[in-house]
C-alpha cells in the first residue's frame, strides 16, 4: 500500500490483511446497524439517539480502511 508521500510498505500491507479481514466482518455488522438505523430515523426523525447510533455504524463500515492505514504506518521500512 502506497502513501501519498510515495512510500510503499508492502510488508505492512501483508501483516495488516488478517486484521483488515476481521475489520471487514465488523463493518458488515455496522452496515446492518446503519441500514436499520436509517429506517428507524425515517420512521421517527425526532429520536436523536438513533442518529448517534447511525454515525457510529458508519465508522464501523470504515473500519477496514482505518486498520490498513494503521498497520502500514507501523512498519518503518
Amino acid at each position: 500500500m502506497c502513501n501519498s508521500d510515495g512510500d510503499c510498505r508492502p510488508l505492512g500491507f501483508l501483516l495488516g490483511l488478517p486484521f483488515a479481514f476481521l475489520a471487514l466482518l465488523v463493518s458488515v455488522v455496522g452496515l446492518v446497524v446503519w441500514i436499520v438505523g436509517l429506517l428507524l430515523t425515517c420512521i421517527c426523525p425526532c429520536c436523536l439517539c438513533i442518529t448517534v447510533i447511525v454515525e457510529c455504524a458508519l465508522e464501523l463500515v470504515k473500519a477496514p480502511l482505518h486498520v490498513m492505514e494503521w498497520c502500514t504506518s507501523q512498519i518503518p521500512c
